[in-house]
């Protein structure tokens, strides 16, 4: 019989399905907002060129659904998934604010820069609840 997760390894591990979830939301809702975007005209990389505060906050989007509908499933809270909504979206929300006063110019170290804040993020949110995120909830 397999020994029961520690606390720790149950932590551990929804972070890293946060992360996996994250990753893959952006991955997979990538091509139905690249269809969108070309059907106003534009794309993923003209959106980087051209507006990249708009292109952060798409790519947020894409991470935050996703991550928002995978806690909804995994049973958290209604508080719990506002928390780590906020701790996803006021880091890139920080970057356009850089970007806007030329602190940040370019695209390509704003995205790095926002998915570093937001791993933190993510980590301090569930630091401040580890019982919301050591448990399996169904």
């Amino acid at each position: 019989m397999p020994l029961r997760p520690t606390f720790t390894r149950r932590f551990a591990r929804h972070y890293a399905e946060m992360v996996a979830v994250m990753f893959a939301g952006m991955g997979l809702l990538f091509m139905p907002s690249e269809w969108v975007m070309n059907a106003l005209g534009t794309g993923w990389a003209e959106l980087r060129q051209d507006a990249p505060a708009a292109w952060l906050l798409w790519m947020a989007m894409t991470m935050v659904v996703p991550m928002a509908g995978w806690m909804a499933f995994r049973g958290h809270s209604v508080r719990a998934n506002a928390e780590m909504n906020a701790a996803m979206v006021l880091p890139t929300l920080a970057i356009v604010a850089a970007m806007g006063a030329g602190a940040v110019a370019d695209a390509g170290t704003a995205m790095m820069l926002e998915h570093v804040l937001m791993l933190t993020g993510m980590l301090v949110a569930m630091l401040a609840r580890p019982a919301e995120y050591a448990h399996h909830r169904h």
